[in-house]
């Protein structure tokens, strides 16, 4: 048998069509899957650095204001002449 011969063979029975429909939702249902995993593993990179963002953030705040209590006068330096 030939492939055309064949070729009418599988297009021309319902056994035939089932077959290549068949195969096409499982190769669609493999990459939608595939899709989902990667959106899902998407989602939690995003919630595991918005969730670092805002710790930083806040430990950022902190540290400045650490700052600001901790300011020296530095006129008072050996450059200067403290008039």
């Amino acid at each position: 048998m030939s492939f055309s011969g064949l070729h009418t063979v599988l297009f021309s029975s319902n056994f035939g069509l089932m077959f290549i429909e068949k195969g096409i939702v499982i190769g669609l249902s493999i990459t939608v899957g595939i899709f989902i995993i990667l959106l899902l593993f998407g989602l939690r990179t995003t919630y595991k650095l918005k969730a670092e963002s805002k710790r930083l953030e806040k430990s950022n705040l902190e540290e400045l204001d650490d700052q600001k209590k901790k300011y020296k006068d530095f006129t008072e330096g050996h450059l200067y002449n403290n008039n």
